[in-house]
């Protein structure tokens, strides 16, 4: 909790912020307190995440438009959107997104010092916060919340956005081959409505206070200093343990993106085991199995196979047992599995909801962060370490 006070007390610590900044130099001086070696690696980012979509949704409506009149151009516009917001949701390539400036943001990465060890294991949680705005009040993340549950495949709201861009490309592509008939319109209609309404909500997120952060993530970024102690105090034999706090990662996990492109030769030394720790502070214990904005991407097999095995022989009686989420949204793990490293995500969520405790609004404070949730989250993570250092051995020796 003190950490979690003392993250918070760097307020507007939005990605490419002086607070940032600030905030990202304290935690190295808490690493170097516990005897780590550490470096403040500098990236350039672009933080402006309401104007960036916000773009690719206005480039994508006005290409409805146009077809009406111009199917070629309207295609070719509806083209470019849906094709720059797969790669920019995914952190794979940017188009739209490089004509916005950037900033400089930092990750905090403290490698290990157990060079003969057989595997590395990298804890990571970013340090920055988000933006609030209109779309995230109770009443619309409980609507979200409604619509995950009653469906049999993970949703989110970028997919929402991403999809109806992927679902105009055919329907104006019809048009630009000669048909033009009402059924053709009606379906058009739809989508072109939902990317107009993110256009609106993007801009106000843009436009809106950045939150706190208690939960999202300062409760991440305790419960890895904490599990760095505890793992420097009982070193695995089998694992070099590694800290990365990244930064940026409300605008879509940049800083986890420049760092596993800037390590890729370390990294690929041996076997790499990221343990992503996010939003720890409320509800019951999670393990993301899958996580993805437009699509799916699948965690790492042997980590949620440990997971489920650390779930099952806990006690499923009191309704508190760690279960497997297949997420709509996404974490720094998803530029990690990219980069084909076994990756999984320990969360915390209240019951039969996808989205943390307060997420990104002016409540997610400190005093709302519930310790108890976070030490279940510290337990099971500190459980799956010791877990994976004797699989590791076993399977290598």
């Amino acid at each position: 909790m003190e950490i979690i006070r003392e993250l918070c007390s760097f307020e507007g610590r939005l990605a490419g912020t002086d607070a940032e900044r600030r905030a990202a130099n304290r935690l190295a001086e808490r690493l170097r307190e516990q005897g780590r070696r550490v470096e403040v690696e500098p990236t350039y980012v672009h933080p402006q995440l309401g104007l960036v979509y916000g773009l690719h949704c206005a480039l994508g409506f006005a290409g409805s438009l146009v077809a009406v009149a111009l199917p070629a151009l309207g295609f070719a516009l509806v083209l470019l959107a849906a094709t720059s917001m797969y790669l920019d949701l995914n952190a794979r390539f940017y188009l739209l997104r490089r004509l916005f400036f950037r900033r400089a943001s930092q990750n905090v990465v403290s490698v290990g010092s157990a060079r003969d060890a057989l595997a590395r294991l990298v804890i990571t949680a970013h340090l920055d916060a988000a933006r609030t705005g209109a779309a995230f009040t109770p009443r619309l993340t409980g609507l979200l919340n409604r619509i995950a549950k009653a469906l049999p495949f993970a949703f989110g709201p970028s997919r929402v956005l991403f999809w109806s861009l992927a679902v105009l490309v055919p329907i104006v592509g019809v048009r630009m081959a000669g048909v033009d008939t009402n059924a053709i319109s009606l379906l058009q209609l739809l989508p072109t409505l939902v990317l107009l309404i993110g256009i609106f909500a993007l801009v106000d997120i843009e436009l809106s206070e950045v939150v706190p952060g208690a939960n999202d993530n300062a409760s991440g970024v305790a419960a890895a200093l904490s599990l760095a102690e505890a793992l420097k105090a009982e070193p695995p034999k089998n694992l070099d343990v590694w800290v990365v706090l990244s930064g940026a990662e409300e605008c879509l996990m940049q800083g986890m993106r420049s760092f596993v492109r800037g390590h890729r030769e370390q990294l690929a030394e041996r076997p790499a085991y990221f343990l992503n720790l996010d939003s720890l502070g409320g509800g019951h214990v999670h393990y993301t199995s899958s996580e993805g904005l437009a699509v799916s991407y699948q965690m790492g097999k042997r980590l949620n196979e440990l997971c489920e095995a650390i779930a099952t022989a806990s006690d499923a009686g009191n309704g508190s047992r760690p279960r497997p989420l297949a997420w709509g949204f996404a974490s720094d793990a998803v530029p990690i599995r990219l980069a084909r490293h076994e990756a999984t995500t320990i969360t915390t969520l209240p019951d039969d909801e996808i989205v943390a405790a307060n997420y990104h609004t002016a409540a997610d404070r400190p005093e709302a962060i519930d310790s108890r949730a976070v030490d279940r989250a510290h337990e099971f993570a500190l459980e799956l370490v010791r877990q994976l250092d004797r699989d590791v051995g076993r399977r290598t020796g």
